[in-house]
């Protein structure tokens, strides 16, 4: 079965202003995204592409354009399953006033039991994009073959998700995966069973190094800004 390759969209506005974004339209990668997009035909040069597939969002549309433009043969293909997570009620809000709320607490520790207020439950987001990755296995398969290599751009919680499934591990435990802005991440899916081969890579490591404020213990709902 193929290689899925999961690209985190580059950093947008949203992640700089600490704003949870969800849905909302015209939600574009800031100066930095877009710089991470450019450097994407680079970093995936030595794969054989057979699709392109991606969250109907603008920041993903926008992070894979240059991936498209180096690869003219290839179309991209819109999947609203691997749309972000719908916050509904917490849409545009700053993380920075929603830490406080009673919700976030789930959101950080049982997470199969969250469901945002006028949005969907977490539980619901990872089903929809395993299933629509399911479905593009077999579509890439059937035309391209059993080695073939196909790229989607999502969002952070949406891979985090996808990671949890591929690994078996439970949707209560994927806050402890991290994925940063316009990171690779790799699954081999196989007739037995998933293989996680990379994980948020972005080839920079800046984001190890200390920080003045040292890092919160809870994970950022939508995935995080990254490096500074």
């Amino acid at each position: 079965m193929p290689t899925l390759i999961l690209v985190r969209h580059g950093r947008s506005t949203a992640n700089t202003e600490g704003v949870l974004a969800g849905w909302t339209p015209g939600v574009a990668l800031d100066e930095r995204g877009a710089a991470q997009a450019a450097a994407l035909p680079g970093q995936l040069a030595a794969l054989p592409i057979a699709e392109i597939v991606s969250s109907p969002l603008q920041r993903c549309q926008e992070t894979i354009r240059p991936l498209l433009d180096a690869r003219p043969g290839l179309t991209a293909h819109t999947e609203e399953r691997i749309g972000e997570c719908h916050y509904g009620d917490w849409t545009g809000r700053k993380l920075a006033d929603l830490k406080d709320e009673p919700l976030m607490d789930v959101v950080q520790s049982h997470p199969t039991a969250a469901a945002f207020p006028g949005g969907e439950s977490m539980r619901a987001m990872q089903t929809r994009a395993a299933e629509a990755v399911r479905e593009w296995n077999a579509r890439v398969e059937r035309d391209h073959g059993t080695d073939a290599v196909y790229v989607m751009c999502s969002h952070g919680d949406i891979i985090k998700s996808l990671v949890a499934d591929a690994l078996g591990l439970h949707l209560d435990l994927f806050q402890r995966i991290s994925v940063e802005p316009c990171s690779i991440t790799a699954i081999r899916y196989t007739r037995l069973r998933p293989f996680l081969v990379r994980l948020g890579d972005t080839g920079d490591f800046a984001s190890l190094a200390p920080r003045e404020e040292p890092a919160a213990g809870d994970a950022a709902v939508g995935g995080g800004a990254g490096a500074p």
